[in-house]
């Protein structure tokens, strides 16, 4: 990354940071105030929140293709309105129809917002030089959990779950809209192409499906893992502490993850990073089976520098693969099987964990051997023109 592009990298950085605090990581802090208040099991709070990931993933394509036209500056402001509405709307709830209504907004706010659209925006900015840009926003996103987990539970205890929703909202209109509205460029010929919008081919090959098979294989491990780590730990034998403490070096392992990626592995193709990354949380399944709880540390090392490295070759290898041309499109059916996996692994691993118990990492890792046996049939190419 550059100088040049910093400017850029800490605004997106900042907005990507709010965006996922506040949407993605808040059933984890809320679900039970908010279940509770309403009357109903907290089931009830993650199937909204797994069919908001559903309709993200549905309207990745669609928001692709309108990054590629006209920039992401537009669709990512969109995007703070959307899910400062449905964090409001959250707020406010007091009925499952109003929660449902919730979601669906905050749904849609993620398909606008979320990593998938600042890197189809960064590729419409930097074209094929957008890598170094594109592992920067995620070194400073990668600690939303960090941030966002403590903030909203900070809220919960002083101001309520209500009013918690009201300020991440509030958020969303004074920090992160003026951030992309006025700190991301507008794009060269994108007035021009709102001219004559024209729906871009893009042919489903091998390569296509490949990707799109070894991110849903991975995604899937990591909506599990963020949904049951603690739980899957337990089962090995940690100690609720010991679980909880292994959890918090997640983050910090994601992020010491992509510096290596930033700094070592940025001369080589980003296929190498990838295949590299789905080890990592095998490594970590055999560590755990062979010690016992005791290493569970250790397993939230390994998986979360894994899952760093796995969530900058979502947007580098399409990249690096296929060219900046519909780059943003191509994200978004590359990324919706993802999406649809992840949304589904909550309860899918819920149910295994209750036959299967620790012996679930089994599964898990199987997904990870899976997309690394995928990332292995990719040759490295130069881009398409």
């Amino acid at each position: 990354m550059s100088e040049r592009q910093l400017p850029i990298i800490l605004a997106l950085g900042t907005t990507q940071t709010l965006a996922w605090a506040s949407s993605y990581y808040l059933p984890a802090i809320l679900a039970d105030p908010i279940a509770h208040d309403l009357g109903v099991s907290p089931n009830w709070i993650f199937a909204a929140f797994s069919a908001s990931l559903v309709i993200s993933a549905l309207l990745g394509p669609r928001v692709g293709r309108q990054i590629d036209r006209v920039g992401g500056r537009q669709v990512l402001s969109i995007s703070n309105l959307t899910l400062a509405a449905g964090l409001a709307l959250l707020g406010l709830t007091h009925s499952i129809p109003m929660l449902a209504a919730a979601w669906l907004l905050l749904g849609i706010g993620m398909g606008f917002g979320l990593y998938d659209a600042a890197f189809g925006a960064l590729g419409r900015i930097y074209g094929s030089a957008a890598r170094g840009a594109i592992t920067g926003i995620t070194l400073v996103a990668g600690f939303a959990s960090t941030v966002g987990w403590p903030l909203t539970a900070f809220g919960l205890e002083r101001i309520g779950w209500r009013d918690t929703c009201f300020a991440w909202a509030a958020a969303h209109i004074l920090i992160g809209l003026p951030i992309n509205l006025f700190m991301l460029p507008v794009v060269k010929a994108a007035k021009a192409a709102t001219e004559a919008p024209v729906k871009p081919h893009i042919p489903i090959d091998r390569s296509m499906i490949l990707l799109a098979f070894a991110f849903a294989a991975a995604w899937s491990v990591t909506g599990a893992m963020a949904a049951h780590f603690p739980r899957i730990l337990e089962a090995a034998g940690a100690t609720s502490v010991q679980a909880v403490a292994a959890g918090a070096l997640i983050g910090p392992a994601q992020v010491a993850a992509r510096i290596l990626e930033a700094s070592v592995l940025s001369r080589y193709h980003p296929l190498l990073s990838a295949r590299l990354a789905c080890l990592t949380h095998p490594i970590g399944a055999v560590i755990v089976a062979l010690v016992g709880g005791g290493a569970a540390s250790v397993f939230a090392i390994f998986y979360g520098a894994g899952n760093g490295v796995l969530t900058i070759a979502r947007g580098t290898l399409p990249l690096a693969i296929f060219g900046p041309q519909n780059y943003a499109y191509r994200l978004g059916v590359i990324g919706a099987p993802s999406r649809m996996a992840q949304a589904a692994a909550p309860l899918a691993f819920g149910l295994l964990i209750d036959a299967m118990g620790s012996r679930i990492l089994i599964v898990s890792s199987a997904l990870s051997l899976a997309a690394l046996l995928a990332l292995s049939l990719l040759r490295e190419r130069s881009p398409q023109r």
